[in-house]
């Protein structure tokens, strides 16, 4: 019985590897594609219960703002190396 349970684990293993759903490539491939057009962050400033300042500073850059490259081509490109396939709905930014 033991051989089974390795083989039904080994089939869900490599199920998992198989490209992902057009709409989830697409979530994800926008938020890439948001990236690339330019830093994000966040600056927060306040004071605790002690009477204290802290503050926060948070910056984001991708490499593809980096290389200047376009939005929607690695919208495009993105999408395409996680399903195989081209976009199911344009990019809306």
């Amino acid at each position: 019985m033991k051989p089974v349970v390795i083989l039904m684990a080994a089939a869900l293993g490599l199920a998992a590897c198989g490209p992902m759903s057009p709409e989830r490539a697409a979530d994800m491939c926008e938020d890439r594609a948001r990236a690339a057009t330019g830093p994000t962050g966040m600056v927060a400033v306040g004071v605790n219960s002690e009477g204290k300042a802290k503050s926060k500073v948070e910056l984001g850059i991708t490499t593809d703002y980096l290389a200047g490259r376009d939005p929607y081509q690695v919208y495009d490109r993105c999408v395409r190396e996680k399903t195989g396939q081209g976009p199911i709905r344009p990019l809306i930014l």
